[in-house]
């Protein structure tokens, strides 16, 4: 195999694979990425045997061939090298080296056979839709915050993607909840997906899809089956298996009788919930919250440290209301809006609060309140 390709190429498509190899890992192959390289192109592919990637990038090919060498230490000489350097890949297949040249560098790494290297298996995929970047982008960025860490729970390690029911008709929808906090983010349903069965997409994946949808122009190709999930852009494909297990049933803990209505201005409101949670203890975090007609009184009283108090003018006619959040899921929650406004729709003082963006329903949050 011999190849020359141009430094910021041959950076980006190694940078997108050697995210997805495992630092730690007893399987010396899959910290290896396997570079393939035919026709006018070359592809880099890496796996954890749960994602795999692969990346293809314009390159001129001397000689076809392909092998697989430490994905990491690839990476980092490339970072390294001059920009608008030309790099060339030489792999000799006796000698288990592949040689890397850029100017007067000249570098030789030690290589695995391209035999032993995990293909995923290729699944026949039940739906096939396509979607813009900015709408992907949407639902998995305002539902993420949420997904848990508890791996005993593994089935809410993810962002469950479903095609759901709401007033206008089908949806595509994304939610996540941890028990403390839930997001649940809609869009028009693409078409192709109306058969989409729901998938648990895991929390590593939504953070490797995050890179193939910052290109506004891009539309990504969906494809879904009960096990994997494909995100597909020209130039990179993205396979993950999903999480087996069921997502519990989201809707009966989205309250429908909240009544009591606070319009606030959300970067306002963000602002000031930071401030006051300074002097709080690490391990609680709680802020109080008094409402009454027109004004919102946030504070804390931590006995260790200290206390803080800031009033908000907000929009707010009904009775008053005491009831504390953890600040951290608070900032979480707020820092999700795009709009100016942010309306929480609250009952009581122990039931679970609604929060949403000004008037749009497609985007719902909920959060749990905590005894202050």
């Amino acid at each position: 195999m011999k190849l020359s390709i141009e430094r910021s190429t041959l950076l980006k498509a190694v940078g997108q694979a050697q995210s997805v190899v495992e630092r730690r890992n007893t399987i010396p192959i899959l910290a290896n990425v396997l570079i393939e390289a035919e026709g006018d192109s070359v592809s880099m592919r890496a796996t954890d045997l749960d994602i795999e990637v692969v990346d293809k990038a314009d390159a001129k090919v001397e000689r076809a061939g392909a092998t697989t060498v430490s994905a990491v230490t690839l990476n980092e000489i490339v970072r390294k090298l001059p920009d608008g350097a030309l790099v060339e890949l030489t792999d000799d297949g006796a000698s288990g080296r592949l040689t890397i040249e850029a100017g007067r560098s000249n570098f030789s790494l030690a290589t695995l056979p391209k035999e032993d290297f995990p293909v995923m298996a290729s699944s026949e995929y039940q739906s096939n839709f396509s979607a813009p970047a900015p709408v992907l982008r949407r639902l998995f960025d305002k539902s993420k915050f949420a997904i848990s860490t508890e791996e005993t729970r593994y089935y809410l390690n993810g962002v469950y993607m479903h095609v759901a029911d709401s007033d206008g008709g089908k949806v595509l929808r994304c939610v996540a909840t941890d028990g403390h906090r839930l997001a649940r983010i809609d869009t028009d349903l693409p078409s192709g997906a109306e058969d989409m069965p729901g998938v648990i997409v895991p929390r590593k994946t939504v953070g490797e899809l995050r890179k193939l949808l910052d290109d506004d122009e891009v539309t990504i190709a969906v494809s879904v089956s009960e096990t994997k999930v494909r995100f597909s852009t020209p130039d990179i494909t993205l396979t993950s298996k999903v999480i087996d297990g069921t997502f519990p049933d989201y809707t009966r803990v989205i309250p429908a009788g909240n009544t009591r209505k606070m319009e606030v201005d959300a970067a306002e409101f963000a602002q000031a919930v930071d401030r006051v949670a300074t002097v709080s203890s690490e391990r609680s975090r709680a802020v109080k919250m008094q409402l009454d007609e027109d004004r919102l009184v946030l504070s804390v009283n931590a006995p260790d440290s200290g206390m803080a108090e800031e009033e908000l003018a907000v929009a707010y006619g009904d009775e008053g209301l005491e009831i504390g959040f953890n600040a951290k899921y608070l900032l979480e929650i707020a820092s999700q809006v795009d709009r100016e406004n942010a309306v929480f729709l609250f009952n009581s003082s122990g039931d679970p609060t609604l929060m949403r963006e000004g008037n749009d329903t497609s985007a719902v949050y909920v959060v749990m309140p905590m005894r202050v």
